[in-house]
């Protein structure tokens, strides 16, 4: 009986004396529980930030699937047959671009009207970041010029496709030059401002440290302006697909303001508004790609927050 009973307070005491004798054995159980523990049973922090960024992107897309919804719905049920005939449901609108996919034809056009932006756009963009440049840094090249700047800045781009038209012809060359003046402007004018608004004092703070007129307008004067930069640079690729479409309207073979009114002068009443939905979602493509580039230039404004925060 004795020895039944020491056997058992052996075996009771042992896993104690075996704890007490290595603590980083239990330390290591209990993390490894606790790992389990996390592993087996859901986070609710992580549904509720899912949870949060579903219903915030229905909350801002509410407006846009209102808009598809009247769009639908309304020809059918609220219009009158003969304002039906040209406003068709988004469904015919949506099956008409399906066929010119399918046929390859909406391909060709999108092609031709961003060969021409795109060209006009990069020269507008060289020119007017190049040249806003030099006339906020240099005063008197601004006095010289500010004047014909606002001559041309005040006379529309659509005024001036005749002339274009009749001194380059009805090729790409009259597109491209018309793209490439109307989002020469903004591009020009966001430039300077963003220079002539840097903040002074990271000027004098500059110059303090010996910093010489190159490395100080790499260093401070251009990082500080590029926000404003791309806010000019945003309008200006409005600008350019939106003056394309009206100039591919006049005189072209190819191109999505071509396809919209040769749709128009055939009848063809959905494939018009087929061109029109794509014009909008290259615009709306076109403005995220250049919010994605102000993100990526403009890193270091999100990094000097973070760290003062």
């Amino acid at each position: 009986m004795t020895t039944t009973l020491t056997q058992a307070e052996t075996a009771a005491t042992a896993p104690k004396a075996s704890t007490a004798a290595d603590p980083s054995a239990a330390v290591e159980r209990s993390v490894t529980q606790v790992a389990t523990d996390e592993r087996t049973t859901p986070a609710p922090g992580i549904a509720r930030r899912v949870a949060g960024a579903v219903g915030s992107g229905l909350w801002k897309s509410a407006a846009v699937l209102a808009f598809l919804a009247l769009w639908e719905l309304g020809p059918t049920y609220l219009a009158s047959p003969s304002t039906r005939v040209f406003l068709p449901p988004l469904h015919e609108v949506l099956l008409a671009w399906g066929k010119l996919f399918e046929a390859g034809t909406i391909q060709g056009h999108i092609a031709a009207s961003l060969t021409r932006s795109v060209a006009g756009f990069g020269a507008a963009l060289v020119a007017g970041v190049s040249l806003g440049l030099l006339i906020a840094w240099y005063g008197r090249l601004n006095s010289v010029l500010n004047p014909l700047l606002e001559l041309f800045r005040n006379t529309a781009a659509l005024a001036l496709l005749p002339v274009f038209t009749l001194l380059l012809g009805i090729g790409e060359e009259s597109k491209i030059s018309i793209v490439a003046y109307a989002a020469f402007f903004p591009v020009l004018l966001n430039t300077i401002a963003g220079v002539k608004t840097v903040d002074p004092l990271l000027i004098r703070a500059a110059r303090s440290l010996g910093l010489n007129s190159f490395r100080l307008f790499q260093k401070v004067i251009l990082p500080s302006a590029v926000p404003t930069i791309f806010t000019g640079i945003r309008m200006a690729g409005t600008a350019s697909i939106l003056v394309l479409i009206a100039a591919e309207m006049v005189g072209a073979k190819a191109g999505l303001g071509y396809l919209i009114v040769n749709a128009q002068s055939s009848f063809l009443i959905p494939d018009m508004y087929a061109g029109i939905l794509t014009v909008s979602l290259l615009g709306l493509g076109v403005n995220f790609l250049l919010v994605a580039l102000e993100k990526h230039f403009s890193r270091w404004r999100t990094a000097v927050g973070s760290a003062a925060s």
